[in-house]
């Protein structure tokens, strides 16, 4: 065989076998590029077989443990309002939608890395204790809660009606920091008041009307309603909506709100998700009876979620504007899907978007005129308005609480009067 023909076959065999590798090579770097199941679970396995043999102090771990723990890890790394619900935890949402829970009667706020209490029902354990609002939560049964997620915190708060618990709290007030020992008990609750933490409802100056929704049960459109016909029979001309420091609540009840304003028809909210299921729109009925009152909503930076969605839908509507500052931008859906041993699972599915299609997650509502106020100034007219508030102050403390001004709620006042004048009607003065 000539020198030429062997050379020839050799460069064509080395040839086949480059092709054979870089294929073999190609298709090994596909199937990484794919999302493959199946390798990944295979890696878990592993992972699991080798802490259970081999970590040092693994001696009574168990694989149920050791899953769990995983699943803990994995859904708290897609957002904060994701989580694996334990059954004892499963179970105390379920209470807390479908039936009655021993509580202390207060509602507590995250705020950078600390739980603030934002409100106290009147008439409940946490009152009779003289905790107030503003107060910030430091530790339930000796342990520090701060970073700890509020659901936690709500957790250790809830127990069985006669149950007690331990709390520590500091007042930045005055400086002091506090022991108390509350027995939880069945909790009232009310989620509209007036001006003064009351459920009177007074007409302010120029017949201008005043309600703030703490948060959105079950019970607030029925609440509204009874405050609005009582303002409406004194004479009612306008209305501000104050909705700061309001974490949320119910959807249906953020809806059923905004129902009492617009027109029929008119959209609310929707919600995207990444399948039809989470594909929604909500529409007004048009049977409220104020579609045409003027009106002024106030935000903080601690109106989140159903109090986004109503600020939000007013605003894009142009029924309402809006006064304060930035929104807490909690504008998703979480659903609870059951899992076959008792646990659950609470999944971000879905985001709110306004009625001109704005999204309210991690953006928040952006109020038509900022009027910020200090941490400090919030937190005295806190105490200001609340009962026996400026009573637990000291003398400097209370002086200034006193001249503290709610600048969102004069410009929003000073808006309303001015519509009215706009619009040639008398405004009478006392």
């Amino acid at each position: 065989m000539s020198r030429r023909l062997i050379f020839s076959l050799v460069t064509l065999l080395l040839l086949a076998h480059l092709g054979t590798g870089l294929q073999m090579y190609m298709g090994e770097a596909r199937a990484a590029e794919r999302d493959d199941a199946y390798p990944q679970l295979a890696l878990f396995s592993r992972v699991l077989q080798l802490i259970k043999k081999d970590y040092v102090d693994g001696g009574d771990l168990t694989y149920k443990e050791l899953v769990s723990a995983a699943v803990h890890g994995m859904l708290d790394s897609l957002d904060p309002h994701s989580e694996f619900l334990e059954p004892d935890k499963y179970d105390e949402l379920k209470t807390d939608t479908e039936g009655e829970f021993g509580g202390l009667g207060v509602t507590v706020s995250p705020h950078d890395g600390t739980i603030n209490i934002v409100d106290v029902v009147e008439e409940t354990p946490g009152a009779r204790a003289g905790l107030l609002a503003g107060d910030q939560l430091v530790a339930v049964e000796g342990n520090s809660v701060r970073d700890w997620p509020v659901s936690d915190v709500v957790s250790r708060l809830r127990g069985k009606p006669g149950t007690e618990v331990e709390l520590t709290t500091f007042r930045p007030s005055t400086g002091q920091t506090m022991e108390h020992r509350l027995t939880r008990a069945v909790i009232p609750i009310h989620t509209i008041r007036d001006l003064n933490w009351k459920r009177q409802f007074p007409l302010l100056e120029d017949g201008i009307g005043y309600v703030q929704i703490t948060q959105f049960g079950e019970k607030t459109s029925g609440e509204l309603d009874a405050a609005l016909e009582k303002m409406a029979a004194a004479g009612m001309k306008a209305l501000i909506l104050d909705l700061r420091d309001n974490p949320g609540g119910l959807l249906e009840a953020a809806v059923r709100v905004c129902d009492k304003f617009v027109k029929k028809n008119d959209l609310v909210v929707s919600t995207e998700g990444r399948n039809g299921a989470q594909q929604a729109e909500f529409r007004a009925t048009g049977r409220g009876r104020f579609q045409k009152l003027r009106l002024s909503v106030l935000v903080n930076g601690g109106s989140a979620s159903a109090s986004e969605i109503v600020a939000g839908c007013l605003q894009d509507l142009r029924r309402a504007r809006v006064f304060g500052e930035q929104t807490f931008g909690k504008g998703s859906v979480q659903s609870i899907l059951p899992l076959q041993d008792g646990t659950a699972l609470r999944l971000t599915t879905a985001k709110y978007y306004t009625p001109s299609h704005k999204v309210i997650h991690e953006y928040g509502i952006t109020p038509d005129s900022v009027v910020d106020m200090t941490e400090a100034e919030e937190r005295d007219l806190l105490f200001r308005r609340q009962p026996g508030g400026l009573d637990v102050m000291d003398e400097a403390s209370r002086e200034r609480a006193k001249q503290v001004r709610d600048l969102p709620l004069e410009r929003a006042i000073d808006y309303l009067r001015g519509m009215r004048i706009l619009a040639g009607e008398s405004i009478n003065r006392a």
